[in-house]
């Protein structure tokens, strides 16, 4: 029996959204291992300067961390290994297109369990954010803070 989509795992990258605009969305599957999965599932992934290159049309999620199972004696994985992400010819030709042109970078998004069980990856194709637009960016989240706040009194 599938989960309701609340009662799904998912994990944000939310520096990603901190330090680039996010221009555009995909989602995309990931080659994993099974002790990789068990991991995920237990919440041992951190996101911290990962990003996803495309080499010989194919993409790979680069440096993200995921922790080593712990019941997984000898047939373990190595936590920041390259990791194949399956998209379709098309989507990884746009990317291509897009970041070349416009030297934008790719960056996961978030990384959560769909109803079906598998792992899936949302990639954002983004540009760099300047240091004037963090600083709009740290003003606006705190005047929203305040407002909350200001709110939950009455």
């Amino acid at each position: 029996m599938a989960k309701k989509k609340s009662d799904q795992k998912q994990f944000k990258n939310r520096q990603a959204f901190f330090e680039y605009e996010i221009l555009e969305k995909f989602e995309a599957g990931i080659v994993l291992v099974g002790s990789e999965v068990k991991s995920i599932r237990q919440g041992e992934i951190n996101f911290a300067d990962s990003h996803v290159q495309i080499v010989n049309l194919e993409a790979f999620l680069v440096a993200c961390h995921i922790l080593e199972y712990k019941n997984a004696k000898t047939f373990g994985h190595e936590p920041t290994r390259r990791r194949k992400l399956l998209l379709r010819r098309r989507e990884i030709l746009k990317i291509e297109k897009k970041v070349q042109a416009k030297g934008l970078t790719i960056v996961p998004l978030r990384l959560y369990f769909n109803a079906r069980g598998f792992v899936k990856v949302e990639i954002g194709v983004g540009r760099g954010k300047q240091r004037h637009d963090k600083r709009k960016a740290i003003k606006e989240r705190d005047t929203q803070r305040d407002m909350q706040r200001e709110m939950s009194k009455f």
